[in-house]
């Protein structure tokens, strides 16, 4: 893999994130092949195909999901990228803040074939309680 790929998955990794702040459904899914896979978190039943994929993101706006990178976009020497975040989301309960390593892998068009979140109960870093500081 040569500096221009891996700098082309950064920067699809940084519009998928921007489009989630946005609350640009369409912008991230494009972004994703038709039989692509989202595991969120690792260990639950994937996500399959773009109709589903762009369910799942709809959810996540609906939630005013932020993400807030911890460390930069990694890309491999292979054709995925990684990042380690904390995502804030909105929850009838408050907002939780989620420390989650995400691993997304491409074809080689550089569309995103599989998404996968690692993150555990545990990982669950604060509960804000619904109203609070309101």
């Amino acid at each position: 893999m040569d500096i221009d790929t891996a700098q082309e998955m950064r920067r699809i990794v940084q519009d998928i994130i921007d489009g989630l702040d946005a609350g640009d459904v369409k912008r991230i899914v494009r972004h994703y092949a038709e039989d692509a896979t989202v595991e969120d978190p690792v260990g639950s039943e994937p996500v399959r195909g773009r109709a589903a994929i762009a369910g799942f993101y709809d959810r996540a706006v609906a939630a005013r999901a932020r993400i807030e990178l911890v460390t930069p976009i990694r890309a491999s020497h292979g054709l995925a990228a990684a990042m380690a975040f904390n995502v804030r989301v909105d929850t009838p309960q408050g907002e939780m803040c989620i420390a989650v390593i995400e691993v997304l892998e491409f074809d080689p068009t550089l569309k995103v074939t599989s998404m996968r979140a690692y993150w555990a109960p545990d990982d669950v870093l604060s509960v804000t309680p619904a109203g609070a500081g309101t």
